[in-house]
């Protein structure tokens, strides 16, 4: 089952890139920011797993999911477009939690306008 493993990252990739365009959540809702956050955030996870590769510390198992193709030394094809994923995956939870939050915010100021505008009960 070679290329399996890339397949479920593309199609993950792909329902969360169709998330993202129809909740206007990062890359169309702010495309220059967010294509720069998830372009520098990719490059920073595979520097990082360079050094982790050339500290001996990340090597690249043997599995049958994988397409065989290594970028480098233990750096499989399939390890940055997980990382892109990741780092979209990053920006469209995060997008999704400001936009719930600005929401609840928004409910509660409503619902405290309207107690400070309706009329005051008669106590008797």
């Amino acid at each position: 089952m070679a290329g399996l493993y890339l397949a479920f990252l593309l199609v993950s990739f792909a329902g969360m890139l169709v998330l993202d365009w129809r909740y206007r959540l990062a890359l169309w809702a702010a495309p220059v920011p967010s294509g720069l956050a998830l372009v520098l955030g990719t490059l920073f996870f595979v520097v990082w797993d360079a050094v982790g590769i050339a500290t001996g510390v990340f090597v690249r198992g043997d599995s049958p999911l994988l397409l065989g193709i290594d970028l480098a030394p233990h750096l499989p094809l399939e390890e940055p477009v997980f990382l892109a994923f990741l780092c979209h995956l990053a920006l469209v939870t995060h997008a999704a939690a400001m936009r719930l939050g600005a929401r609840r915010r928004r409910r509660l100021d409503r619902l405290a306008a309207d107690r400070r505008a309706a009329p005051a009960e008669d106590a008797g």
